[in-house]
């Protein structure tokens, strides 16, 4: 795979595909600048060697064609006043428009398109509606590591038209962290997995049973697991048709020498909501109708110290529903913990989606080793599946 420092943009037309699918407001503010921050050096890279840039993206989940809700026009006032320079805008992504303003643009200047999800052929993998984005520039930049799982056009088929494609320094960052962790991990390794479903990460666990010392368990998951350990749960979160797996899991585990680790106690509540009654309750006894929301006192406790004394740490998921602030003191305490090993000397990798969320919420952005961008992404990678949008760079 050839990388931007490989490349030199002077007098070319970059296409780049960014990630600019940020939260907003409504007032159409962005809420979130994680993912725009971070390709302000690829972007900056190709204007300062004398390179024009043309930007491409998606936003949201568009059900039919245009609409204003989507619109990454929103976003111009905002990359306007990030790269200190007017930012041209054109109304669609291909056609006439989108021809005209890519074809005047001067080195230096910037060029966003309208939002790639208007048209259904993005997410096909349509190859004749790639091949007309490909033709507003002269070089293919892939810096969208988040959506590098998924075969769409302007992701992994547009690659195919460009004699010069490359990947932008987001993409390089992603590769090399995520590499470093699977391959290079300093020990004791540690890997924190959260969030709700055991579903949404058998094959990541499966696969970190093989590389772990120690695997935290947290989320809504856990209460699968403590299911099949023979526990009582109340209303907590239960995948009925997980159980059994979950025990194969534990069975993994033990087998393989990993000290699998499920949270002790619950901050338990008797409603899903934040103001709802709570109260601490150990995981094998959460009385009926009460559910677990959060991880409690010696589950936050027992976790904090296994992480700060881990030498790499691999982190995917909250603890509990963080959303709610009542139910949030869970996910907090473990990203000070990971915050303590990072400055102790660890290496330490959040892996997008909500965890990269809490890191950020909490100004931890910076005192941790690497907020990955791209959830799904990564997890996919780390799973030991081939991304669409990193094959295409390497053909």
């Amino acid at each position: 795979m050839k990388t931007i420092d490989q490349f030199n943009f002077s007098g070319k037309k970059a296409l780049v595909r960014v990630d600019y699918n940020v939260p907003l407001d409504n007032n159409f503010l962005v809420t979130d600048d994680t993912r725009i921050q971070a390709t302000i050096p690829t972007i900056n890279k190709i204007r300062k060697e004398g390179g024009a840039v043309i930007l491409m993206s998606h936003l949201g989940r568009p059900k039919s064609g245009p609409s204003e809700e989507f619109s990454l026009k929103h976003l111009v006032k905002y990359l306007d006043d990030i790269f200190q320079t007017q930012v041209r805008f054109a109304d669609d992504c291909i056609g006439d428009e989108a021809r005209k303003k890519a074809a005047a643009l001067k080195p230096g200047e910037i060029l966003l398109l309208e939002n790639l999800r208007f048209y259904k052929e993005e997410e096909k993998g349509d190859a004749a509606f790639a091949e007309k984005l490909a033709a507003l520039g002269d070089v293919y930049v892939n810096d969208a590591f988040g959506t590098a799982h998924r075969a769409h056009a302007s992701t992994a088929v547009i690659a195919q038209f460009f004699a010069d494609k490359v990947c932008g320094y987001v993409m390089q960052a992603e590769l090399d962290n995520a590499r470093k962790v699977l391959e290079n991990a300093e020990r004791p390794f540690t890997a924190i997995m959260g969030g709700a479903k055991i579903s949404d990460k058998i094959l990541i666990i499966e696969k970190l049973l093989d590389r772990v010392d120690n695997l935290l368990i947290g989320g809504g998951m856990t209460y699968t697991f403590i299911k099949a350990m023979g526990g009582n749960i109340g209303n907590s979160l239960l995948e009925a048709d997980k159980v059994d797996l979950a025990r194969q899991l534990i069975e993994q585990a033990r087998a393989k020498g990993v000290n699998l680790v499920l949270p002790a106690d619950s901050i338990i509540a008797d409603a899903f909501k934040n103001d709802a009654s709570q109260k601490e309750a150990d995981n094998h006894n959460i009385p009926d109708g009460w559910m677990g929301l959060d991880i409690g006192p010696k589950s936050r406790a027992d976790f904090s110290k296994i992480i700060e004394d881990s030498r790499t740490i691999l982190w995917n998921g909250p603890m509990g529903v963080f959303e709610l602030p009542n139910f949030a003191r869970g996910t907090i305490r473990v990203a000070e913990a990971v915050v303590k090993a990072t400055e102790k000397g660890g290496f330490s990798l959040i892996g997008g989606g909500d965890s990269a969320a809490a890191i950020n919420n909490l100004g931890f952005g910076e005192r941790v080793s690497y907020v990955s961008t791209g959830g799904g992404a990564l997890l996919e990678y780390m799973e030991g599946k081939e991304l669409p949008g990193v094959k295409a760079l390497e053909a």
